[in-house]
């Protein structure tokens, strides 16, 4: 799965630290999201989403088949 969460993260002027600190996460758990090495849970999206005023579906978009 794909994201936009360091993008609207720098648009924003924050560090992964800053960041994660505002949806109480670990800096790694951040890093971790925008590289794509982890998907975040479903409380954990919403948490994102909210945070930047946004839908989970405009932050994380799915590439996948079934």
């Amino acid at each position: 799965m794909e994201n936009r969460v360091e993008m609207l993260r720098k648009e924003r002027g924050l560090s992964q630290e800053d960041f994660a600190k505002a949806i109480r996460v670990s800096r790694q758990t951040v890093s971790s999201i925008e590289n794509g090495k982890y998907n975040p849970s479903l409380d954990l999206a919403f948490a994102i989403a909210e945070f930047f005023d946004a839908t989970i579906e405009e932050i994380f978009i799915y590439k996948g088949g079934r």
